[in-house]
């Protein structure tokens, strides 16, 4: 599983809000020019429903960049449950680098605190299985290592960062190189130093996979009693990923065959952002 480098989480955090303010003010904020250069304000944002906490650092990047004169204290930190109704920070500084902030900074904590929410679900329900859950690359492209980071927030793993991090085998490489056994064995003889994992769709083609002993076998939206049987076949000799067909219904019964992860492109892809609110009063 893909560890979070925290130097290149620095990094991502600086581009993101780099790109997303370039995006929202562009060549300055007129509507923030409506209000007094020097009046000052306090603002505090608020949750507005339960939620999973997630994106402080964004949220810090982007006054920074805004204005570093902005001071924010938090009540919370990333991971933390919240409720509605309670306040998450509170914001001083110039007036008008809170309004020109507010919009970026909430994006981010909003879509990151929902990733870490839909991540904290499914972990709850497969609580005390022993399964790890793990996403996948369906992410919001540019934001990739921040939603995997609000995945862990969540209590759940990544998968992989990239195409250059670890092996995927799947059919179609499969089918390019003459097999299972001859694409292990060409991924070990690049070397690179990288995990090797072989997506397989049948229990035949498990056995295949089993011979050529990868690092770890992806069950392809395998049938309850398949994974049950392909557990019972493998014997510990190599981790087993279950994909595919993972539903909010279906999820405890997987981990329940005994498989050691699954991956779910959900965590990712199919969020809601959190609903959360900023208001500004002045004279702070």
């Amino acid at each position: 599983m893909y560890r979070i480098d925290s130097q290149a989480l620095a990094d991502a955090i600086r581009r993101d809000v780099t790109s997303a303010l370039e995006e929202d003010i562009g060549s300055g904020d007129i509507t923030a020019l409506l209000v007094a250069e020097d009046q000052r304000g306090e603002a505090r944002i608020t949750a507005k429903e339960d939620a999973i906490l997630c994106g402080i650092a964004w949220v810090e990047e982007v006054c920074r960049q805004v204005d570093p004169s902005l001071r924010i204290e938090w009540r919370v930190a990333d991971g933390d449950r919240v409720e509605p109704g309670q306040t998450l920070c509170q914001l001083t500084g110039n007036a008008r680098s809170l309004l020109s902030a507010e919009r970026t900074a909430l994006n981010f904590l909003q879509l990151f605190s929902g990733t870490a929410t839909r991540s904290r679900r499914y972990a709850d329900l497969v609580s005390g299985t022993g399964v790890s859950l793990l996403d996948t690359r369906k992410t919001l492209p540019g934001l990739r290592l921040a939603q995997k980071y609000a995945v862990a927030c969540g209590g759940c793993h990544s998968h992989r960062m990239g195409l250059y991090d670890a092996y995927l085998i799947k059919e179609n490489h499969i089918a390019a190189c003459g097999g299972i056994a001859p694409v292990v064995e060409s991924a070990r003889r690049l070397g690179h130093d990288r995990p090797v994992e072989v997506e397989v769709e049948t229990l035949d083609e498990l056995g295949q996979a089993l011979e050529a002993l990868p690092d770890m076998i992806m069950l392809d939206n395998f049938s309850l009693d398949d994974l049950r049987e392909a557990v019972s076949l493998t014997a510990g000799r190599v981790r087993l990923e279950a994909s595919g067909g993972v539903t909010d219904a279906t999820l405890r019964d997987i981990a329940a065959t005994g498989v050691d992860c699954i991956s779910l492109g959900a965590l990712t892809k199919d969020v809601a952002s959190i609903d959360l609110s900023m208001r500004l009063s002045l004279g702070a």
